[in-house]
């Protein structure tokens, strides 16, 4: 008798997965969440003014229990909107009424006592040579006028520069400003000075004075040269500008160039070289100690509006001459 093979049926237990709770639901909320709020940010961002968004860098750059009212950040040595640094209050501060105005270092009142802003000092820069252009117009009028300077009104040169209203007094050739290489004056010339010194006592500018030589060798005794001289002349002028009426206080400096800023540089030589250059200067050169020796002087063929150009006249016969 065939014995029969035993059936053995195996069977698959299932066993059900075991339950993993609500993780990753609190981890997908927290991410939409963020996203929520990155997105709300970003909208914020594109629709506020810039008031608004100056405003809300203040609150959290510089946080404080007090309410401020600052509508831009303020600044401190850690950079716009930082906290201040300073421990003391300000003297507004402390004169406001119950001696509480503005939180110590308050960058509303840091930024309101700043320096003023371009605009302001464009509008100030522009008032200053309206100014000066007036004063201008106005010593172009009264040397046309004038019976003392009229007849030298060829050797007046007046213009406006980037440092302030120049006027030069230049040598002619038969009519020199000053004696033979000498700090002395002629008689009209001191006149000149004497009249120019009354007509710019009501400006309130300060002035720079310039004595300037030609290329002509001066040599004397104990190194004397066209140095010493450019500076001489330049006191001589100040003094007669003293003389004619003008305050002491309103001379900003004296300097002597020699012949190192010529004004006809094709003709080193040119008695138009030897000159005296008055600077009545706006606020932003007189800040500059070196306003006057920048001042390039005007072409003989370009000079911007002078009373009269005198022309580059022939070098001088004589030698051994400023």
């Amino acid at each position: 008798m065939e014995q029969k093979q035993p059936i053995i049926i195996r069977r698959v237990k299932k066993v059900a997965g075991g339950h993993h709770g609500g993780a990753w639901k609190v981890a997908y909320a927290d991410f939409v969440t963020a996203m929520m709020a990155f997105f709300l940010v970003m909208w914020l961002v594109g629709i506020a003014s810039k008031e608004q968004k100056a405003a809300v860098s203040e609150y959290f750059k510089n946080p404080s229990a007090v309410e401020g009212s600052a509508a831009i950040p303020g600044s401190s040595s850690l950079g716009p909107g930082g906290a201040s640094d300073k421990l003391i209050p300000t003297a507004n501060a402390l004169s406001m009424p119950g001696g509480i105005g503005p939180k110590v270092g308050d960058p509303g009142e840091a930024t309101r006592s700043r320096i003023p802003s371009e605009e302001a000092a464009r509008a100030a820069a522009a008032e200053d040579r309206r100014q000066l252009d007036e004063l201008r117009r106005d010593l172009e009028a009264a040397i046309e006028k004038s019976l003392a300077l009229a007849p030298f009104k060829d050797q007046l040169l007046i213009d406006l520069t980037p440092e302030g209203l120049r006027i030069q007094i230049v040598d002619r050739l038969n009519r020199p400003m000053f004696d033979l290489g000498s700090a002395r004056m002629k008689d009209y010339t001191a006149e000149v000075m004497h009249e120019l010194g009354a007509l710019l006592t009501d400006t309130p500018h300060r002035i720079a004075l310039a004595g300037h030589t030609d290329e002509t060798p001066f040599q004397a005794p104990r190194g004397y040269g066209n140095w010493e001289l450019s500076s001489d002349r330049a006191n001589a002028a100040r003094r007669a500008l003293l003389e004619g009426g003008l305050d002491e206080a309103r001379i900003a400096r004296v300097v002597g160039l020699a012949s190192s800023v010529p004004f006809d540089r094709d003709d080193p030589r040119a008695p138009i070289n030897r000159r005296i250059s008055l600077v009545v200067l706006n606020r932003a050169a007189d800040a500059a100690p070196d306003a006057l020796a920048s001042v390039p002087p005007p072409l003989p063929d370009a000079a911007p509006a002078t009373v009269a150009v005198a022309p580059a006249f022939p070098a001088p016969l004589h030698a051994g001459h400023d």
